[in-house]
């Protein structure tokens, strides 16, 4: 038993006597723990935020390399049509 717990056992024996001041303070800490167990999945931890950062600061190395290949290709792109353009101008013209 913990303090907390033998603190309430203590409580609840002066009202219903100790079988029952037991069963109580047991099932009072089984309770606590779950509810804890459950919310442990939630909390993050230093180390989970660290990690965290870690991967953020790839992943914007790596939206940076993207971005930077988007742009080469928009270019590309852009050169290609107004190529496309010039010739279908020139054809027109020479007609």
């Amino acid at each position: 038993m913990e303090v907390s717990e033998i603190q309430l056992f203590q409580i609840l024996r002066e009202k219903v006597g100790d079988e029952q001041a037991k069963t109580l303070a047991e099932y009072v800490e089984n309770k606590i723990e779950k509810q804890f167990d459950l919310k442990k999945d939630v909390l993050a931890t230093k180390q989970d935020i660290n990690n965290l950062k870690l991967e953020m600061g790839e992943l914007r190395t790596e939206m940076a390399n993207h971005k930077s290949e988007i742009i080469k290709w928009m270019f590309i792109f852009w050169i290609g049509q107004l190529a496309a353009m010039i010739a279908i101008a020139e054809l027109i013209i020479k007609r």
